[in-house]
């Protein structure tokens, strides 16, 4: 729980306020965006906060949870053991899960709230607000779980068995199948 803690605050925090930072320098001359411009705007979002908080705090939690050990006396381990790298390994996998997730959770809202509100005509009730994050929470974790799957096993104790992050997917595709990528879902 205390690596979930520790991230969550900044991480939110770089999500959004980057994601509406990006949106912002890539408006059209009238304000609008694309559906494609929301996307970059949310991936940009989604990698730097990956390579910030993400990854660091989600590699010691995924190691500390395989060695049994608290946060704390597992952050320690990795250091004495691997270095700062062992922190930031999988940083790459966590930067396409995280940038792929935030993409398409912000695109899918934002075409969303479009579509319910008429291009801003009419007010985004709570409870349509409400469905509109559930949609695209959903549709955000169908795609991205792959590279969520690619991700906790290049963060693992067991990482050494993969070369790189495409070894990482091409062995789970060949020896486990497609369906090893929703595992979970």
């Amino acid at each position: 729980l205390t690596p979930t803690l520790i991230g969550s605050i900044p991480k939110a925090g770089i999500r959004f306020g980057l994601n509406a930072r990006i949106k912002d320098a890539l408006r059209d001359e009238n304000g609008k965006l694309t559906v494609g411009k929301n996307f970059v705007a949310g991936l940009g979002a989604g990698v730097s906060e990956a390579l910030i908080i993400v990854a660091p705090v989600e590699t010691v939690k995924t190691k500390c949870i395989e060695l049994n050990k608290g946060f704390s006396e597992g952050f320690l381990y990795i250091i004495r053991n691997e270095g700062i790298g062992g922190v930031y390994q999988g940083a790459f996998a966590t930067a396409l899960k995280q940038g792929s997730n935030q993409g398409l959770r912000f695109m899918c809202f934002n075409e969303y709230r479009r579509i319910i509100t008429n291009d801003g005509e009419k007010r985004l009730t709570p409870i349509m607000g409400l469905f509109g994050g559930m949609l695209s929470g959903c549709f955000s974790t169908l795609g991205n779980n792959p590279f969520d799957v690619v991700k906790t096993r290049m963060q693992g104790t067991k990482s050494s068995q993969y070369s790189s992050t495409l070894d990482c997917f091409k062995k789970i595709l060949s020896q486990e199948g497609v369906t090893a990528f929703y595992a979970g879902v």
